[in-house]
């Protein structure tokens, strides 16, 4: 008998093993599995450069994963589904559902457009733990405070669901007109900087699982302090797999339940609910990206200052930890949680620059580039989005790098030109007598920068901006 072909639609589900929308379209009958580079209506929302690195080789191994089955399309996705059913009879359209509002409004306007032909759609939760919609408060609206939207909204509802395996049996068809090459949608820059991003990186389904069991077995039992540190592997580094879907957040959460337990555990957990109340102010909140959601700051005297936002992005601003941070992030595609936060303070408080000039850098430089994390992290550390850091709350980069890489571990690794400058100096090295910066071989405002701004004036610059937003909505 004659299988029914269904298209299951990749999307940010790159992964066989836990896709719901891979597993159903599995039983229903021969699967057409597909991508599409659909940068039409992404529109600035298209992935930046160290995402689409990330994304050449993601499907790279995905492809791998299917015997080289992969159809891959560059184009309006509607337009492409549509070219696919006429020329392949095809009876189904499955996907895993995104929570971008650009990928909403598209995916409703394709769902129609199939429905209307006859097709069948199907679509699954292969992204997140809870459903945008099944947590909200009593009265019906969403959660704008982490810790009730956690404990009481995702903890309070129905458990995750247990992970899917791969389809144990899988008939798979190729696109017969039309597709491309994974080199075809020229992912990779014509200037191969990302040549020094590969050493850090294994980018793939397999990739992914191996970098979750090594977390579990030899760094979760450290993660709540650990974390803090930027010199330990305390860290899972699994947000670009969890971005790109190499792996589900339902594995992620199953297999750290599946732990002893422990403030270990519940952090990390607590730590995915974090990703979860991002997409839930995403979604609720579709403006969340352009827009401060707490309208008072539409009024904040925001700075213009070309050379400070390059120096920051250069990792040349005089303070060490800033610009070691900045510099992972160029040479890696990647930073620690913890020095997020530092720079991303430094930017939007000492030195009074938008964040959305934050944001897009990120959204550029990140592998783990995601819209919901991205845009809501921004908006926290700037004080005006939900559950956002308090206006006082000004990290202080000196005081920052003493207390979590106080042997200057991490520090050293990424600015390597202070070396040989003793602890007591390297995180304020213009403080040091001039022959100690001699011996080590240290020209401020040479082979490194004076800082360019000062910490003290500039958290009282920062104080008295916000003051200005305060009296400017005190009645």
């Amino acid at each position: 008998m004659h299988k029914p072909l269904v298209i299951h639609w990749f999307r940010q589900d790159l992964r066989l093993a836990d896709n719901p929308s891979l597993h159903f379209a599995a039983q229903q009958g021969e699967v057409l599995p597909l991508f599409i580079r659909d940068d039409h209506n992404a529109g600035e929302h298209r992935h930046g450069s160290a995402s689409r690195w990330w994304l050449h080789y993601a499907l790279s191994s995905l492809n791998q994963s299917l015997n080289g089955q992969l159809s891959v399309f560059c184009g309006d996705a509607e337009s492409v589904l549509l070219h696919l059913i006429q020329a392949h009879s095809v009876a189904m359209v499955c996907w895993n559902r995104c929570y971008e509002p650009w990928r909403i409004k598209r995916d409703q306007r394709i769902k129609t457009a199939m429905t209307e032909r006859g097709i069948k759609v199907k679509s699954f939760n292969g992204s997140l733990l809870w459903e945008p919609w099944q947590v909200k408060k009593k009265d019906g609206t969403p959660y704008k405070v982490f810790t009730p939207f956690y404990r009481k909204g995702c903890l309070g509802a129905e458990a995750p669901r247990q992970p899917l395996p791969t389809p144990p049996s899988m008939a798979v068809k190729q696109a017969i007109s039309g597709g491309m090459t994974i080199n075809d949608l020229q992912l990779l820059p014509n200037i191969r900087w990302d040549k020094q991003l590969e050493p850090h990186w294994e980018i793939s389904e397999d990739g992914a699982h191996h970098r979750l069991q090594t977390f579990i077995e030899y760094d979760l039992a450290d993660y709540k302090e650990g974390r803090n540190f930027p010199s330990k592997k305390s860290v899972t580094r699994l947000s670009p797999h969890l971005h790109f879907g190499q792996l589900s957040p339902n594995q992620v959460w199953h297999a750290v339940q599946n732990t002893e337990g422990g403030p270990n555990q519940d952090h990390l957990l607590s730590e995915l609910g974090w990703r979860e109340f991002s997409y839930n102010l995403l979604y609720h909140f579709p403006e969340l990206p352009s827009t401060n959601l707490q309208a008072k700051f539409d009024h904040f005297p925001w700075q213009q200052d070309a050379s400070a936002l390059q120096c920051w992005q250069r990792g040349l601003t005089g303070y060490p930890i800033v610009d070691a941070g900045m510099r992972e992030l160029w040479r890696t595609g990647y930073m620690h949680n913890r020095i997020r936060m530092v720079v991303g303070s430094f930017l939007v408080k000492n030195l009074l620059l938008h964040w959305h000039q934050g944001e897009a850098w990120f959204w550029d430089c990140l592998v783990d580039a995601d819209l919901a994390n991205n845009s809501a992290s921004w908006q926290w550390i700037a004080g005006c989005g939900a559950d956002a850091a308090p206006y006082f709350r000004i990290f202080n980069p000196i005081t920052q790098g003493e207390k979590f890489d106080p042997a200057g571990e991490y520090t050293r690794r990424w600015v390597p030109e202070l070396n040989r400058l003793p602890d007591k100096y390297l995180f304020k090295p213009w403080t040091a007598p001039e022959a100690v910066l001699q011996q080590a071989e240290v020209k401020l405002g040479d082979n490194y920068p004076f800082p360019i701004v000062d910490i003290k004036t500039s958290r009282e610059r920062a104080l008295a901006a916000f003051q200005s937003l305060k009296d400017l909505h005190t009645p």
